[in-house]
């Protein structure tokens, strides 16, 4: 499937929702509650990366839906922390890649994932290296007895198809069919991660969370498969950084979860 075919069917994706929203107002909504984003968007289903997923919960002071800390756990302990590289044996048992007809192109989304695990895991270095707190040192392996030294786990379990590639891909159907509600693409994507203590060698917390990011049908730059999920990990990068430096009693909230603009 040629870029040109991806480009028609995104402009004409993004026309009819924009006549859909002019009739209903071109309303915008926007938020940076945790609590509206638990309503605006659903927990992905366990993926398996995480051993013991049953205990995770949502903690309200933290910006992910799923979390367990061991009550051992005290992030003052530790100085050090190491990045893994992210893991995407999970992404590979997403749904809509196995159901498309192209065996071409599913080879083409493989080599995007291992560049999008390469990506999270860089910025996630970044975010950490640039902290005005130094709250962490990122090192490559540990040195010593391992003891201060967190092995920071990564898992992308999820990432959603833009609508236009699916319908590029003869797979959604030819733009115009179904309700409105079907071209707006929803540009979820969703993420597994562990906390490991490289002394003890145990998981001393899990976190999980799946977020979206703008809808913004005009915007018919963005033609690869996995839209703004690059904007969806920078976003999970700052937040990882924001919970190490959270001080007792301080709520990190999520940021917008998406933003209808039609114009």
């Amino acid at each position: 499937m040629t870029q040109q075919k991806i480009k028609q069917y995104s402009v004409h994706a993004a026309l009819l929702l924009c006549v859909v929203t002019a009739l209903s107002g071109c309303s915008s909504i926007q938020s940076v509650s945790n609590d509206v984003k638990a309503t605006a968007v659903e927990p992905a289903p366990d993926a398996g990366f995480i051993a013991q997923p049953e205990r995770q919960t949502k903690i309200a002071y933290l910006p992910f839906q799923k979390v367990w800390i061991d009550p051992k756990f005290n992030k003052d302990n530790y100085t050090q922390i190491i990045v893994a590289p992210v893991n995407t044996q999970y992404m590979m048992k997403m749904d809509w890649l196995h159901d498309m007809s192209s065996a071409s192109w599913a080879g083409n989304v493989q080599n995007d994932i291992a560049e999008l695990a390469a990506y999270f895991h860089d910025e996630v270095v970044k975010q950490f290296n640039i902290d005005p707190e130094h709250r962490f040192q990122v090192i490559d392996t540990p040195t010593g007895n391992k003891r201060g030294t967190l092995r920071l786990e990564l898992a992308l379990v999820e990432i959603d198809p833009s609508m236009p590639v699916l319908h590029a891909l003869s797979w959604a159907g030819p733009p115009g069919t179904g309700t409105a509600a079907g071209v707006v693409n929803q540009r979820r994507a969703a993420f597994e991660g562990r906390l490991r203590d490289m002394k003890t060698n145990k998981i001393v917390a899990t976190f999980a969370d799946r977020n979206m990011q703008d809808i913004g049908p005009l915007d018919v730059t963005r033609l690869t498969w996995y839209g703004p999920a690059k904007g969806i990990m920078d976003m999970w990068a700052k937040q990882f950084v924001q919970v190490a430096n959270r001080k007792p009693g301080e709520k990190v909230t999520d940021a917008v979860p998406f933003t209808l603009r039609p114009f």
